[in-house]
């Protein structure tokens, strides 16, 4: 994980954008905290904060082309980029070891084209020095995260986070996932575009576990890619615990090598967070025991927890409930993860997205409501999940990989037949995922009930944050709060309060608006409260809103 910020066709003096892109890089060193890098020129300014995963010793950035034609600041990890190399680069002459430097012989190559060859998570800025051209782009559901920028004399920048933009820029937006640019005049270009977002295309197909099951564990084997430390988050729920037991099964090996020599960090290390006793604590201590990690129980107090929230928002970026309550425990999770020398984690994000694993599921009318709510989860993961995963651990160093979003395992998952995901008596939610990893973990995890990260760390942690903003804002300022917060005005106490520490951090309206507010229920999106009168008349992300399914289900 690495920090960028990137200046195009500023209207400054050269010496000025160079030293502002310094002070602007600087706000998000957390993410880079191994290497900074520059490179200036009369059109453009590229700032590099670098996490070093792999090539640790001469991968540092901006990375450059052959004869110094192209410039390249990117973020992420290029899974492939092995396969890339030798396919498609092997005449050229890479000067390291880095897996991003195969984005500039493929560019030189095929141009934007390339993007639909990788896989991996990224976001990067590259310019051609000899034709004043470049491409921006992002990865396929937007893991890493990227902001536009334009100041007030026209000037363009993108930037890794907001609060490197949040100062200099009028205008801020969310760069959108899965597209790339190469003009700031037009409207970014869409380059992912799954067969599966159609309903037609995946409604007959036939649904095999045996290809859920080696999809993932491909998916886990190259994200294993590092030269540094490694480690998986445990929560002990079902998706976790099945990226930590593939993790495990591949760790004794060097996948570089092909799995020919030993790795060299053979010793997997996974993490749980809780409030003492919490059920997460106790589930995955059963799975670590059982796969045989060395495990690490990090328990945190409410107050612990409260005492985070504004450096958590800081961090975050967002005012959305659902992320704040579940990345305070993941951010407190971080910092001590950091203490250990792991840079680089592997977490279970995706699964309840790509295979309909939250409670209100239970309630969906068929199967193609089913499936197209699954869609808009993943078309929405850039603006939660993968924000909390990214930038809760970005915080401190770590990068953060999710197996599930793997590009190609997404397509295998995205293509079962959704009728065979869809929730019934006989079948609970992922009942096809549980299938296909039933022999790796305990009967009693593998057959667990869905538990969101927020609720499963400690019920007291979610109650105790309702009972603070309860005593921290008043009927009054919730009655008047369309006066303070005209824009996106908050819904409830929760929220108002959140909101406001985010506009202590970033007052302008261009940052209020890079944040989704919608209401929700147990996670759902507004569409899906449609589905029941259950849904209907609250705006509660937590699983417990939907009391009877969560106490009574299975």
């Amino acid at each position: 994980m690495c920090g960028i910020v990137c200046a195009f066709d500023y209207k400054q003096e050269r010496s000025q954008i160079r030293e502002q892109v310094l002070e602007m890089v600087s706000f998000v060193r957390h993410r880079g905290p191994d290497w900074s890098g520059i490179y200036d020129d009369e059109k453009v300014v590229f700032a590099h904060e670098r996490l070093a995963i792999v090539d640790p010793i001469s991968g540092k950035q901006p990375l450059y082309g052959r004869h110094g034609r192209y410039i390249l600041a990117a973020n992420g990890e290029i899974y492939n980029h092995q396969e890339l190399r030798s396919k498609y680069c092997s005449e050229y002459p890479f000067i390291t070891g880095s897996d991003c430097e195969v984005i500039i012989p493929l560019y030189e190559k095929m141009g934007a084209e390339f993007l639909n060859l990788l896989n991996g998570i990224f976001s990067f800025a590259l310019y051609d020095t000899k034709e004043n051209r470049y491409l921006i782009a992002r990865d396929h559901v937007g893991i890493i995260p990227l902001y536009n920028g334009w100041d007030s004399q026209g000037t363009y920048y993108v930037a890794s986070e907001l609060k490197a933009l949040e100062e200099f820029c009028g205008q801020i937006d969310v760069f959108p996932p899965g597209c790339y640019s190469i003009n700031i005049h037009e409207k970014e270009v869409k380059w992912y575009k799954p067969h599966w977002v159609d309903f037609k295309q995946v409604e007959e197909n036939q649904t095999c576990i045996k290809k859920i099951h080696d999809g993932l564990s491909d998916a886990v084997h190259r994200q294993l890619m590092s030269d540094v430390p490694y480690g998986v988050l445990l929560s002990g729920g079902l998706d976790s615990s099945i990226i930590s037991a593939l993790a495990k099964k591949f760790s004794a090996n060097r996948i570089e090598t092909g799995d020919t020599k030993p790795a060299w960090w053979p010793q997997l290390h996974s993490f749980s967070v809780g409030l003492k006793g919490s059920p997460d604590l106790e589930a995955a201590q059963l799975v670590a025991d059982h796969i045989g990690t060395i495990h690490h129980q990090i328990e945190f107090t409410v107050q612990e927890g409260l005492d985070a929230i504004r450096q958590v928002i800081y961090h975050l970026e967002t005012y959305d409930i659902t992320t704040v309550r579940a990345s305070t425990p993941m951010f407190l999770m971080a910092r001590a993860i950091k203490s250990l020398g792991i840079k680089m984690v592997l977490s279970g994000e995706g699964a309840d997205e790509i295979f309909g694993g939250y409670l209100y599921f239970h309630l969906a009318p068929d199967a193609r409501e089913f499936h197209e709510e699954t869609v808009r989860k993943i078309q929405k993961l850039y603006q939660y999940d993968c924000l909390r995963a990214n930038k809760s651990l970005a915080a401190w160093g770590i990068e953060g990989r999710v197996p599930f979003l793997d590009r190609e395992f997404i397509d295998v998952a995205m293509g079962i037949n959704p009728k065979d995901k869809m929730i019934t008596p006989e079948h609970m939610e992922k009942w096809v995922l549980r299938k296909a990893f039933e022999d790796y973990l305990p009967h009693e995890v593998v057959w667990r009930q869905k538990e969101q990260f927020s609720d499963g760390v400690g019920y007291s942690w979610i109650d105790s944050l309702k009972l603070m903003v309860e005593d921290s804002v008043s009927d009054i300022q919730m009655e008047n709060a369309s006066f303070r917060f005209p824009i996106q005005t908050p819904r409830n106490k929760e929220e108002y309060y959140y909101r406001s520490i985010f506009e202590s951090h970033f007052p302008s309206n261009a940052a209020a608006l890079t944040v989704p507010s919608v209401p929700s229920v147990a996670c759902s999106t507004e569409t899906a409260l449609s589905w029941s009168n259950k849904l209907q008349n609250q705006n509660e992300p937590s699983g417990r809103a939907l009391d009877k399914v969560h106490k009574d289900a299975y």
